[in-house]
């Protein structure tokens, strides 16, 4: 029998123009085309007597609100949120079962085999951590204003007024700066922690079944593949709720600046008067 363990790297099957199309870009296809037809055939069939299918997806999506409306504490917040962390729920989820379909790590076009789980490629759980964060901050401008958001980090107007109020100021500013610095090394962590964290758990699992069924092809690999089903549905579950808590995060006004809001609302109607 033979034995195949996964390398690290995708393997190329073929180019299109000078743009390699590797076994993981596959699987990414397959989800998004079972995403397209899926996606088109309950919109065809939307009613106001839903039938089954429609009664179940709707039940499920109210039930992953109620999930996201935890970290974001509000409905209108979690439905703006909603396209992005949805998306990116299904398509791990999908992405993660697609990988145990029989065949997966088993056909071959040449030396190459045809389908690996796409979430075993960095290159995609990079993209989608890119993403995620740089949404967050896109939120974060739109929601707050783009100086109160790049306040957050690095708060260059304060430096300044402080060069005018002594050595104790200048001091707290320049720490303020430091700290603002480490924020953003912080920013670029969450990419790494975010796409690390998908990748290696994905990867350690095509690797056990591969070794598991290369000693024994029949029983003996079934319970870890009903394993690596709940691993698909954890890891999706934490990758979209982590991308749901930095975009709540980042499109929150800083503390300071919702007292700042708030004093103002009140002192004007003082003003009129």
């Amino acid at each position: 029998m033979e034995f195949h363990i996964p390398t690290l790297a995708p393997e190329t099957l073929f180019h299109i123009g000078k743009l390699p199309i590797t076994n993981t870009i596959i699987n990414t296809w397959l989800a998004i085309i079972i995403f397209l037809v899926l996606g088109l055939t309950i919109r065809k069939r939307l009613s106001v007597k839903p039938g089954k299918m429609q009664n179940f997806m709707e039940f499920f999506l109210e039930k992953l609100l109620g999930y996201f409306d935890r970290v974001t504490g509000d409905r209108k917040k979690t439905m703006r949120f909603l396209p992005i962390v949805g998306s990116v729920f299904f398509f791990i989820l999908l992405s993660n079962w697609l990988g145990l379909l029989p065949g997966t790590g088993s056909i071959k076009l040449g030396q190459s085999m045809l389908l690996r789980p796409a979430n075993t490629d960095l290159n995609l759980t990079a993209a989608m951590a890119v993403v995620a964060v740089l949404s967050s901050h896109v939120f974060g401008f739109i929601t707050v204003g783009v100086f109160t958001h790049l306040n957050k980090f690095i708060q260059i107007g304060t430096f300044f007024k402080s060069l005018t109020k002594g050595p104790v100021a200048i001091f707290t500013a320049v720490v303020e700066l430091a700290v603002g610095l480490i924020e953003i090394i912080s920013e670029i962590a969450k990419i790494l922690s975010l796409s690390l964290r998908l990748f290696g758990n994905i990867f350690a699992g095509e690797v056990l079944i591969s070794v598991i069924s290369s000693i024994a092809a029949l029983l003996v690999p079934a319970p870890f593949m009903m394993l690596e089903v709940l691993v698909g549905l954890i890891q999706a579950s934490v990758f979209t709720m982590l991308t749901l808590v930095y975009l709540t995060i980042m499109s929150t006004a800083p503390h300071g600046h919702e007292e700042k809001d708030s004093h103002k609302t009140r002192a004007e109607p003082t003003l009129t008067h």
